[in-house]
């Protein structure tokens, strides 16, 4: 699956309401793939179970969550806004200073689904304090709404990354700043993962049974399946030749790997940092994690559409590609 430059590029300001026709008018697609425009630097997306929507992660100085429609391509910003609710839960999140809206640099996000229509959101958030703030997502209505309800701030000297939902209760975080995992629990505070020293983590996923983390490698370009809970620790890697952002699991069992490569080690940096981009290319691999093999199933030269890619999701019968360095679309490919 490939796509190249054809128009000019989209932008648009959320502003708390449903955007649509006029986005969708600006948002042509290229050859078989069309795009949601809109948020901007979507890094990270999370589909909310039995609705149209998928929550979006911009990860900016300025950031913000924001939801995104499938079936008509509109937007709706959820949070920070000026009627931001909020729902201090003291027995988990009893070390949580309060609710800050101000300085939200959104990064990785993990939802845990709910059975009433209502699901726990995990954001691990920078700028104002770094932590992992806590949401609860309330999709029964036409348009999904967040209600924050805690944050676990970071120990001194982490720099969180990827968070991911723990089956038996509480959270993962990556920090690739130190090279490791961390896991919090409302019991236990945060403990280093064993077995996580220096194992370059970007992104998270853990297995259903809570037996195994799935861990993006960025440096190593590789998938990382790393035991849980189990002594010795045990770890095994597949190779999918490019640097690993995010990873999230298929419907259908398979692990998705999403990420980039680079013409030299610090253009990456110069993309986000300065929009210099030039020789970037987003990739997708469909990951088997039993048997540790990989596929490409994406791959798109940088252009205005899709700048650096970090994400990959499916929703319905489409893959669905996020990206940071200031653009504002997110892919919509058919699968095959």
């Amino acid at each position: 699956m490939r796509a190249r430059t054809l128009g000019s590029s989209c932008l648009v300001a959320l502003c708390g309401l449903v955007l649509a026709g006029p986005a969708a008018a600006q948002c042509e697609p290229d050859g078989d793939t069309r795009f949601v425009c809109g948020p901007i630097s979507p890094e990270d997306l999370a589909v909310v179970p039995e609705t149209p929507w998928v929550v979006v992660a911009s990860w900016e100085d300025d950031g913000y969550l924001s939801a995104a429609n499938h079936r008509d391509a509109s937007t709706v910003r959820l949070f920070p806004t000026a009627t931001a609710q909020e729902r201090h839960d003291p027995a988990l999140y009893a070390d949580c200073p309060g609710m800050v809206t101000d300085g939200f640099r959104a990064h990785g996000i993990s939802l845990r689904p709910g059975g009433d229509g209502t699901h726990d959101l995990y954001v691990v958030r920078h700028g104002a304090r770094e932590a992992v703030e806590v949401f609860e997502v309330d999709a029964r209505g036409a348009t999904p709404s967040l209600t924050w309800t805690g944050c676990v701030v970071a120990p001194e000297g982490l720099g969180l990354n990827a968070v991911v939902a723990l089956p038996d209760g509480g959270f993962a975080a990556t920090s690739p700043r130190t090279g490791d995992i961390w896991e919090w629990r409302a019991d236990a505070g945060w403990v280093r993962v064993p077995g996580s020293e220096d194992i370059g983590p970007n992104g998270l996923e853990v297995s259903a049974d809570g037996r195994w983390f799935l861990v993006a490698g960025y440096a190593s370009q590789s998938v990382i399946k790393l035991s849980r809970g189990q002594t010795p620790v045990r770890q095994e890697r597949v190779a999918v030749g490019f640097n690993i952002d995010n990873v999230h699991w298929a419907p259908d069992g398979t692990l998705l790997a999403a990420g980039h490569t680079a013409p030299t080690r610090t253009r990456v940096g110069e993309c986000i940092a300065r929009r210099t981009c030039e020789g970037i290319v987003s990739f997708v691999a469909r990951v088997d994690t039993e048997a540790m093999t990989s596929e490409e199933i994406f791959r798109y030269p940088t252009n205005d559409w899709v700048i650096l890619g970090t994400s990959a999701i499916e929703v319905g019968d489409e893959l669905w590609v996020g990206q940071v360095a200031g653009g504002t679309r997110i892919a919509r490919v058919p699968l095959r």
